[in-house]
């Protein structure tokens, strides 16, 4: 599978090496870690990954998480929380199959044992999911969290055993797609483009761009966009700055 897991921060080298084990389990290679504060190589998380010493030996370990997803058309973040802006969590069974496909490269972005996923982080996901618990104990292990995600990867994976349900069947007519959708770093110039262009409009305010940034995230990532329809609408605000310019 083509499914990269990323670990924002992680700690414990012992949830690394078990995390590997797992990844090679259920079919999974690409581990990238941002800003790691333990060694992946240490004595204990080689104890932990057994035959799965090569997932940690070959793990890309990166400064920050758009280095992470760099090339990645789809990326789905965990949380176990609510955001301040209304935003769909899904399950993982529901969602994660979204991320399979031979003709685009996806990522599954999981944050710190301690704090999870910041605001900023989950903004570089497209879709969201929390795993189902029981509510007298709900908080999950990182590693558990892990293997619960690539369990279900696995498992949807498995022509046996796709769901014909009108959600599943639906999330396999999206990864059929003859065109990719835009790669994140596009996604994330054009943010930064449309950011600038609202600022000067004096539609966006400082004090508000960060809150209406994520609600414009959200509407775009529902769309899908393709590369040419990213450089359709960057081609937009470039226009727009230009007639600016001009009669300013």
């Amino acid at each position: 599978m083509g499914v990269r897991i990323v670990l924002v921060e992680p700690a414990g080298a012992l949830n690394v090496g078990s995390i590997a084990r797992v990844m090679k389990n259920m079919a999974l290679t690409e581990l990238v870690l941002v800003n790691p504060k333990c060694d992946r190589q240490s004595e204990e998380a080689v104890r932990m990954a057994v035959h799965a010493r090569d997932v940690l030996e070959n793990a890309l370990v990166v400064d920050t998480l758009p280095a992470a997803i760099k090339g990645c058309q789809r990326a789905i973040a965990t949380t176990a929380r609510t955001r301040g802006i209304p935003t769909k969590l899904e399950s993982p069974r529901t969602a994660l199959p979204w991320l399979l496909g031979e003709n685009f490269n996806s990522a599954l972005i999981f944050g710190s044992e301690e704090r999870g996923l910041s605001n900023e982080e989950l903004n570089y996901g497209q879709r969201f999911i929390r795993i189902p618990s029981s509510s007298v104990y709900p908080s999950l292990n990182l590693a558990q969290a892990v293997a619960v995600c690539a369990y279900e990867l696995y498992q949807a994976s498995l022509p046996e055993d796709i769901d014909n349900s009108p959600s599943s069947v639906n999330l396999q007519e999206d990864n059929s797609d003859q065109i990719a959708n835009a790669p994140i770093e596009a996604l994330e110039a054009y943010y930064q483009d449309l950011e600038t262009v609202l600022l000067d409009i004096g539609y966006l305010y400082p004090h508000t761009v960060k809150a209406r940034m994520e609600k414009f995230r959200r509407l775009y990532n529902k769309a899908n966009l393709n590369q040419d329809e990213v450089s359709m609408l960057r081609g937009i605000l470039r226009q727009i700055k230009w007639a600016m310019s001009k009669y300013n």
